[in-house]
């Protein structure tokens, strides 16, 4: 009786009765869906792709906890609880691939986004026609797949008639074994990744640019400010906020390499292992010639638990900064 009096109650100072409540509110949300029906069927491709490339495959996660066995299938297989995280931990080469993959990764972030950002700067500076044309020439390489980048590549190193050892020996220099020396291979690999990344992120920061309001450079000018100082004292604060976003999704990937770039480039070489490898690359292998599908599921897993983790920090970071900037 006290509970149908409380309900009662409820209802009159809320000023309509649940049921009438929840009617109004699946009404209002009907209401909202047919005004924008064009958006949600136009949305709703990627909504499929999502769903069926990304969430259906997550039941695959389990197999990161399993001793996976083909003739068993993923349910069917022994749980063998935290052993595969165990073996990746205490293999000999997991420090060795951590440190390169967060190095590397460190490297990526800090050169790519400061070569972006002063490309954006000066093409921001150049004239229209000419600005399309240095737009198409950097973003032609992010079409490019790691296979073709890693044959140019090969036609540069190839000890025995690659371009810079004949041109090391037109010079009367000794030519130099690239496959087989690890010294000089992370300062190739910033390069040949730069070279190939550098011109999407480029785009994504002129676009920033152009979207800045023009007045605030034509004050700088009668004031007599320079172009360095307008790149530093306007351009940059005010793109702050998409800098921010940028790397914060960076961060998000620290523990997940290129496979493509650490594999195809160093052309798989032995001889490079301890200056190129990187958890991607130590896996793949591991899972071919040793077959272990639930260590690499366990790698796979490992990575997007960080990822996840690193996000939110640095999100949470930057939140505390500035709440302005941060991504939610």
């Amino acid at each position: 009786m006290l509970n149908k009096v409380s309900l009662a109650e409820q209802s009159a100072k809320s000023g309509a009765p649940p049921k009438t409540r929840k009617k109004t509110w699946i009404g209002r949300e009907w209401h909202h869906f047919r005004n924008n029906r064009e958006l949600f069927l136009l949305s709703l491709p990627g909504i499929v792709y999502k769903l069926i490339f990304a969430y259906i495959p997550m039941i695959g996660l389990i197999i990161a906890f399993k001793n996976y066995r083909y003739d068993l299938g993923i349910f069917g297989s022994k749980w063998v609880g935290l052993d595969n995280f165990r073996y990746l931990f205490t293999t000999d080469t997991a420090w060795r691939i951590t440190r390169n993959t967060v190095l590397y990764n460190t490297a990526y972030i800090v050169v790519g986004t400061s070569a972006a950002l002063l490309l954006a700067i000066l093409m921001n500076e150049i004239k229209a026609k000419w600005s399309k044309f240095y737009q198409t020439a950097l973003f032609l390489p992010h079409f490019l797949s790691w296979v073709l980048v890693g044959y140019i590549a090969y036609a540069f190193l190839n000890h025995s008639d690659g371009f810079i050892n004949r041109t090391l020996e037109s010079f009367g220099l000794n030519p130099v074994s690239w496959y087989q020396d690890a010294a000089p291979w992370p300062f190739i690999l910033i390069l040949v990744q730069l070279w190939k990344v550098v011109g999407f992120n480029t785009l994504i920061y002129f676009a920033g640019i152009i979207g800045i309001n023009s007045e605030y450079y034509e004050a700088a000018r009668i004031d007599g400010a320079t172009k360095r100082q307008m790149a530093f004292k306007i351009t940059i604060p005010l793109m702050t906020p998409i800098i921010i976003i940028m790397l914060i999704l960076s961060i998000g990937n620290m523990f997940r390499g290129d496979f493509g770039l650490h594999y195809f480039i160093p052309n798989n070489s032995g001889f490079l292992y301890g200056s190129t490898d990187i958890i991607d690359t130590y896996v793949y292998r591991a899972l071919r010639e040793v077959g272990n599908v639930s260590m690499s599921a366990a790698t796979g897993f490992y990575q997007s638990v960080v990822g996840l983790v690193l996000v939110l920090t640095a999100n949470k970071i930057v939140r505390r900064i500035n709440p302005d900037n941060s991504l939610w």
